[in-house]
């Protein structure tokens, strides 16, 4: 029993107890902020940290899936066709990234450069989230329909990519399908997106994770902390949500996806500075994000200016993401 106390248990612990308190915040899927703070921890073996990761949502999505299902958010034909076309790329993903290379070196480059390619993607995702729901609120907003007419092909395609990204990186789940879903059903309420969304989600990880456990195995050490961690932190967020401003935790996050991102491509063996420097790397990680939060509040005011809105102000970008399409339909823009 004292071998699982270590201090790498209890740093694992941690970074899943936070992660979770996020996750639980916003909504926001584990796998884009987990995955790069074990890379970061060094506690494993990038190809293990993903295994432990998958295996550990397809835990905790299950419960929340099991609970959006007995209030009848989901729409459960949607969901079919994402799982349709996610299930299988989740299982064959890992399987096509390990063929790449017989090194063990080369597939941990490989693996960091995919993450940080999905983690830039997921920051970006968000910003286009954001952005779509602004225009909406500028046209007066969309009708609502929870039982949209499905569109078979685009949304197979959808869950095929998502499924894709999700078996190698383990990112992608909450963010790229989540967007695609709002671009491609923009009547579905946010009660129903969440809903769809981790009801496909649930088969997803689980066939990415058991793919990954038949190639790389699963690592208990890593695994059982990281339950132990990110459970409560996850049932703590939840509770804390309605009092926190999720507007600046989420802004947070985008400049924190994508430093990380930037950061494991230069761990991937991108070098802008030749190798060997480290130290400038390090210091162009910092500045992008120190742009980023200087800057992009600009930019937003400047992009909210041209929709006849004001720079800042109301209506806040929790007002945005918090309307529904009924609420936006009775709203001036």
């Amino acid at each position: 029993m004292s071998e699982w106390i270590t201090l790498t248990a209890l740093s694992i612990m941690v970074a899943g107890f936070l992660v979770g308190i996020v996750v639980g915040l916003t909504g926001m899927g584990g796998g884009a902020l987990m995955t790069p703070a074990l890379i970061f921890l060094g506690v494993g073996h990038t190809s293990a940290i993903v295994t432990a990761d998958l295996t550990a949502a397809a835990i905790y999505k299950t419960g929340g899936a099991i609970t959006h299902a007995r209030e009848g958010s989901p729409n459960f034909r949607l969901a079919g066709w994402l799982i349709a076309g996610s299930v299988p790329m989740a299982f064959v993903g890992p399987y096509l990234a390990n063929a790449l290379t017989d090194d063990p070196e080369q597939l941990e480059s490989t693996l960091k450069l995919c993450i940080g390619i999905a983690l830039l993607f997921a920051a970006s995702t968000y910003a286009l989230r954001i952005y779509i729901n602004l225009r909406r609120v500028e046209r007066g907003g969309v009708q609502p329909d929870d039982n949209p007419h499905i569109r078979p092909l685009p949304t197979l395609l959808v869950g095929m990519l998502g499924g894709l990204l999700v078996g190698v990186t383990s990112v992608g789940s909450g963010s790229v399908i989540m967007i695609a879903l709002l671009m491609m059903y923009p009547g579905l309420s946010a009660l129903r997106l969440v809903g769809t969304d981790l009801v496909q989600a649930v088969p997803l990880v689980l066939s990415a994770a058991l793919a990954n456990i038949a190639i790389h195995g699963l690592d208990w050490a890593l695994l059982v902390p990281l339950v132990i961690g990110s459970v409560p932190g996850t049932l703590l967020g939840s509770r804390l949500a309605p009092r926190v401003p999720q507007s600046f935790i989420r802004r947070g996050i985008v400049i924190v996806l994508t430093m990380s991102g930037v950061a494991l491509l230069f761990k991937s063996g991108l070098h802008p500075f030749g190798e060997g420097h480290e130290t400038l790397e390090a210091m162009l990680v910092a500045a992008i994000g120190l742009a980023m939060l200087v800057l992009v509040p600009f930019v937003w005011g400047m992009i909210r200016k041209r929709h006849g809105m004001p720079m800042f102000g109301a209506p806040t970008v929790a007002e945005i993401e918090a309307l529904r399409p009924e609420d936006r339909a009775s709203k001036p823009a």
